[in-house]
């Protein structure tokens, strides 16, 4: 079992920054994928990036890309998402998730096997 826990979630203007933690605790961490996920009123769940176990290669949406950055600190078994340039269209509640894997930077929810309970990011224009 992972447990996740996210924080850094808030109210900020469009144009703005936020930094997202989310920290681990339970198996080894260093051997999990993680990515970020967010949820807006009325809508699916998304994918937003991810993170090899490494933290030598990672993937974003399209709609974050360039704006965003994940990062990941094995020693503290935290996973961070910077969030820079924030636009209304990012109001979510954003979660992350874990899966034991090597290879690859899945992006469909179903990969993951364990999630945290999300935070709030909402983003005024």
């Amino acid at each position: 079992q992972v447990q996740l826990v996210e924080s850094g979630g808030g109210l900020v203007q469009a144009g703005g920054s936020l930094r997202l933690s989310c920290a681990a605790s339970g198996r080894t961490f260093s051997n999990y994928t993680i990515a970020w996920f967010r949820q807006a009123p009325g809508k699916e769940r998304e994918f937003v990036a991810a993170i090899r176990w490494s933290g030598d290669s990672t993937y974003y949406a399209n709609s974050v890309r360039g704006r965003f950055t994940s990062s990941r600190d094995n020693a503290k078994n935290s996973v961070y998402l910077q969030m820079n340039r924030l636009k209304p269209e990012d109001t979510a509640v954003y979660y992350c998730a874990a899966a034991q894997l090597r290879l690859g930077l899945p992006t469909q929810r179903l990969t993951y096997d364990y999630w945290g309970q999300g935070t709030q990011v909402t983003v005024s224009s």
